[in-house]
């Protein structure tokens, strides 16, 4: 196994610090505990970027605490994120791009996040074919809990050293490890994990979760891993009993890390395997009915009944959302589905539009814009059920959404979940 010595001198390079900035930029972010914004960061660059290239390359350089945000998790628990300054953002940044080609080659194929060309529809597709291909129907659905709060400092730098023997860069990790956390001015220590929202987290993740990934394969056990969600297949319910007992225990004893005993299962294809927002059965992939009420309660609070916007800003605010999570789920065989959510969705807008028209003349008045004659219906524009009047549908057809921006998912390709297969 190669190994590299000298490394530093690349981190620190200004047109490798100039690269590093673009892409803090380009992923945009919050600011860390100095206040200070991506975009003002930019005004003084030259000075910022020499000011990093100077600290780095003399061995002063110190990063900062981690602004600690708490954001609310889906099923109902909370995920603590960490903000780095921009500063050492792009410090991480311009550490990972030298570091990320070293270790990329190494990595388990089945494992896909937080790595280049690869993504979570390339870990869904390789799960359903183990499943329905290999006929390994049997699967431990495993849970880790707060895996990146948990990672061993010292099990970190000992699988880095592995590969790189340059101690300043050693050094460098082991500062943003402990440099702490900043949450409501009072100062933490963090004798143990990563922050998640730190740049350099996600590949430390993978490097360590990497020892993980290779005994599993060393053993024969096959696996699929999207950063600490982790499917193992088996061919018998008995035969996954006995990997669920060896991944935990390389998980928990090996490196220190906790099996959510709750939250992790046996299941079978059979039943479906919930796997990164869908369910894998045997003949189809479909959406998580838990992704397709989030996407509602997503919806709702665009459209609301009460609300006092414009029609044409919660267009424009749907589309982000809608293509956004169109481009993820377009893998799973989801048509019916858009079909009843697009209707669904223009419904919702119908509503929105009669609330602003407040009474039936304007509706009366679009409808002969439109070419209708004849005497309408004075029907209310405050009772919901009336958004599925036919007289509000030729008023606003389809096609009037669509001329407003709002996507019509119908119409869109699909991807076959075959075309994100990977070795």
């Amino acid at each position: 196994m190669r190994k590299w010595y000298s490394l530093i001198d690349k981190v620190w390079r200004l047109d490798n610090l100039r690269e590093a900035y673009k892409k803090v930029r380009s992923n945009k972010g919050a600011p860390g505990i100095d206040g200070e914004t991506v975009a003002e960061f930019g005004d003084r660059l030259g000075e910022a970027l020499d000011q990093i290239h100077l600290e780095l390359r003399t061995g002063r350089y110190e990063p900062s605490p981690v602004r600690r945000v708490t954001i609310d998790k889906p099923d109902g628990g909370q995920r603590l994120l960490g903000i780095p300054t921009v500063k050492d953002r792009v410090v991480q940044q311009a550490l990972l791009q030298v570091l990320e080609p070293i270790f990329e080659p190494d990595f388990h194929p089945s494992s896909y996040a937080y790595r280049p060309g690869r993504s979570g529809q390339m870990a869904v597709a390789k799960a359903e074919m183990f499943l329905n291909r290999y006929g390994l129907e049997h699967v431990v659905d495993m849970d880790l809990s707060k895996c990146f709060d948990r990672l061993d400092h010292a099990l970190i730098l000992d699988a880095v050293a592995e590969r790189v023997s340059d101690g300043e860069v050693l050094k460098l990790i082991r500062k943003f490890l402990v440099a702490g956390v900043m949450e409501d001015g009072v100062f933490q220590e963090t004798e143990v994990g990563s922050p998640q929202g730190g740049v350099i987290s996600p590949l430390l993740s993978n490097v360590y979760l990497n020892r993980f990934d290779q005994a599993m394969k060393e053993k024969g056990i096959r696996i699929v891993r999207y950063a600490d969600d982790i499917l193992v297949f088996a061919k018998s319910r008995g035969q996954a009993e006995r990997y669920s007992k060896i991944a935990t225990e390389l998980l928990e004893g090996d490196l220190k890390l906790v099996v959510n005993r709750e939250k992790t299962r046996l299941t079978h294809v059979g039943e479906g395997v919930h796997f990164l927002g869908v369910v894998i059965r045997r003949r189809s992939t479909s959406v998580d009915p838990k992704r397709v009420e989030r996407l509602k309660a997503k919806v709702r609070a665009l459209t609301p009944r009460n609300h006092g916007g414009r029609v044409e800003d919660a267009v424009k605010a749907l589309r982000r959302l809608l293509l956004g999570w169109y481009n993820y789920f377009k893998m799973a065989n989801c048509k019916g589905l858009i079909e009843e959510l697009m209707g669904w969705i223009r419904r919702r807008l119908r509503m929105m539009q009669m609330r602003e028209w407040k009474s039936w003349k304007p509706l009366h008045r679009a409808l002969r814009q439109r070419g209708y004659h004849g005497e309408f219906e004075k029907i209310s524009m405050r009772r919901r059920r009336n958004s599925a009047s036919p007289l509000l549908s030729l008023a606003l057809p389809n096609s009037h959404f669509k001329e407003l921006g709002l996507p019509d998912l119908q119409a869109l390709p699909v991807a076959l979940l075959e075309q994100y297969r990977t070795a």
